[in-house]
């Protein structure tokens, strides 16, 4: 919605791709995008850290919040705004199946704020947490999800949690965002909310160690190290030509 990008931006940017050597970006829409004007165009993830994520000796303790919080929950983490989440998807899930209990935890807009979510008994709102604090909750959902809105916004852009979540070999439901196809193939993609509801019951009914030691590969491969490593290969690719 910017004018001044509307004006010159839609010109210009496709100019200063094609004179670069090389183009990375960190979302498929975009990688995609840019591989039009040049063909060294390149998607690099981002990565999270796994060693925070890492329960192998069980040191991650469940947090005293959810001490009384039924299972199965259905938990989500990251900023609660409405330019990003689909709320009506949440208040869809939390009518549906009120004997699953709905956690969001992050700061909130003014639109969650004032939402029916807040008058529902099985939607815990938990609030913002602390980096290193979110593991301990992340462990005890049964499903982790990523309920977008599909829109210009997310659509290109990278959904960091998702390796968060994989890092705890979580099953995950998520909205079939364009950014989404980059893990297709390790979580549920749904296209309606209808879809929604049966993709969180199949993840609740197929997780198993197998497939959570899958996922947590998976997440080791997205580390940070790992992006660098593949920006290097790319540079040096591009040299070489």
């Amino acid at each position: 919605n910017n004018p001044y990008w509307k004006k010159h931006g839609l010109k210009l940017e496709p100019r200063l791709i094609q004179k670069a050597d090389l183009v990375i970006s960190n979302s498929t829409l975009y990688a995609e995008y840019a591989s039009k004007f040049n063909q060294n165009s390149y998607m690099v993830g981002q990565g999270c850290d796994i060693n925070l994520y890492n329960d192998e000796i069980k040191k991650i303790e469940i947090p005293v919040e959810m001490n009384n919080i039924a299972h199965p929950i259905i938990g989500y983490i990251g900023n609660l705004t409405a330019r990003r989440l689909d709320i009506k998807l949440l208040e869809f899930i939390a009518q549906q199946k009120p004997y699953w209990n709905i956690v969001l935890l992050g700061p909130e807009d003014e639109i969650f704020k004032t939402s029916s979510l807040h008058q529902m008994p099985n939607v815990y709102f938990l609030g913002a947490k602390p980096e290193i604090a979110l593991p301990h909750y992340l462990k005890f959902f049964d499903v982790a999800i990523n309920p977008q809105l599909v829109n210009e916004i997310t659509n290109g852009n990278y959904p960091r949690k998702i390796d968060e979540y994989l890092a705890m070999g979580k099953p995950i439901v998520a909205s079939a965002t364009k950014a989404m196809d980059y893990f297709k193939d390790y979580t549920y993609l749904a296209h309606s909310y209808e879809e929604y509801l049966l993709l969180i019951e199949i993840a609740l009914k197929e997780d198993n160690e197998e497939l959570r030691r899958k996922r947590k590969d998976i997440a080791r491969s997205h580390t940070w190290e790992n992006c660098v490593n593949l920006i290097y290969q790319y540079v040096e690719n591009t040299l070489s030509q």
